[in-house]
């Protein structure tokens, strides 16, 4: 009994001193960043209206007033990319189903000539990179062929069409990114 005594007195006391221990590593860190008050800047509004009339003085906002007159901030989206203003304007007689510039995927509808209705294409062009050569681009050409309205195969085909599509486009863009390049100098 002894000796269970001496031991839960051991036991005790090393649990208490290791408890104060902990606590006194604790205490002594340094109070976190979260808990820290932060610093108010005096140049940033307080209230939601003041912050956005400030954001839409500065062009990073919309406004209705902008929208219809001049506006301070220039932005530039697809029209910078000499690749993709040539492949819209090089497909524009046939309907898009999807355009997505930030994917950087074109998806054409299927489009026929008058003379055929039962045979018909669908143009897919794949931005791989924003460099105007061959490689930056995917093209992949389907085509519908229907016997009956109902009965109908699709095949990806790898025709003229692609590589002539392709050479288009790269000429175009060639042209459209030297056009570009003169207008800034």
């Amino acid at each position: 009994m002894r000796l269970f005594n001496k031991i839960n007195i051991f036991y005790k006391f090393f649990f208490t001193n290791l408890l104060i221990f902990v606590f006194l590593i604790l205490s002594a860190c340094s109070v976190p960043n979260a808990l820290k008050p932060k610093k108010v800047d005096p140049s940033i509004p307080v209230g939601a209206k003041e912050r956005a009339r400030k954001n839409i003085e500065e062009g990073r906002g919309v406004s209705l007033k902008g929208a219809f007159g001049k506006r301070g901030t220039n932005y530039e989206f697809s029209t910078s990319n000499p690749l993709w203003r040539a492949s819209l304007e090089i497909i524009d007689f046939m309907p898009l189903t999807t355009v997505d510039y930030s994917g950087g995927i074109i998806i054409t509808d299927w489009y026929s000539d008058n003379n055929n209705s039962n045979d018909s294409i669908k143009i897919t062009v794949r931005f791989l990179s924003n460099e105007v050569q061959s490689n930056s681009l995917k093209i992949i050409v389907h085509n519908k062929k229907c016997k009956t309205n109902e009965v109908c195969s699709i095949n990806e085909i790898d025709s003229n069409i692609k590589f002539e599509l392709q050479r288009s486009i790269l000429a175009k863009a060639a042209a459209l990114e030297l056009e570009t390049k003169k207008s800034k100098k």
